[in-house]
């Protein structure tokens, strides 16, 4: 015997053949047929579940995104001092600032106001006012000092507060307007106060 090669039956040996088939009867024929078919109708029928979930999840859109919080969506800029309208009392000035809505559904100004007692504001237009998405709106407010005593000596960083209502939410915001806000609201409160607010 050699390593290489199949295995060479021996003397004495021969090949046996697998015993033969019985012959198919008809009731055989018929179950071999119903389980074939029994097999390719499941097939499909999986096959159909699938296509159909995979439809179901290709048709259904994709809920909207949620808008934006109103804060997230409005930017509120100082512009300049205005001249102040007839009809301010003394004591008062007025100033100009932007409120812009850079996202998402209208954004409601519900209420305007500032922290310190000594001061009291009105703005025009008066709140509520609404402001649709992509565009500004410029709005006047004055401010009056009622009391010298309770106003801010050194306003280093005023902000104005704002109730902003959109169809996500209500919020209060208060927004820094920047130095300039700052060095006019200290200008009003000089000529205002005088020598009351130093």
């Amino acid at each position: 015997m050699s390593g290489i090669g199949p295995v060479e039956p021996g003397e004495g040996t021969h090949v046996q053949e697998p015993p033969a088939a019985p012959p198919a009867t008809a009731a055989g024929l018929r179950r071999r047929r119903r389980r074939a078919l029994l097999g390719a109708a499941a097939a499909l029928a999986l096959l159909a579940g699938a296509g159909a979930l995979y439809t179901a999840r290709r048709a259904a859109p994709e809920p909207p995104p949620a808008p934006p919080y109103p804060a997230q969506a409005v930017d509120l800029v100082f512009l300049n001092g205005v001249t102040t309208p007839p009809g301010v009392p003394p004591g008062g000035s007025s100033f100009a600032v932007a409120l812009s809505v850079e996202s998402g559904p209208p954004v409601t100004v519900t209420r305007l106001a500032q922290p310190y007692d000594g001061l009291s504001l009105t703005a025009s237009p008066k709140p509520p006012f609404r402001t649709a998405p992509h565009a500004a709106r410029k709005i006047t407010i004055t401010l009056r000092v009622t009391d010298c005593g309770k106003a801010p000596r050194n306003p280093g960083l005023p902000f104005l507060d704002v109730t902003l209502r959109n169809s996500r939410a209500i919020q209060d915001q208060s927004f820094l307007l920047g130095p300039r806000y700052a060095r006019y609201l200290d200008h009003i409160l000089q000529v205002a106060c005088g020598n009351d607010s130093k």
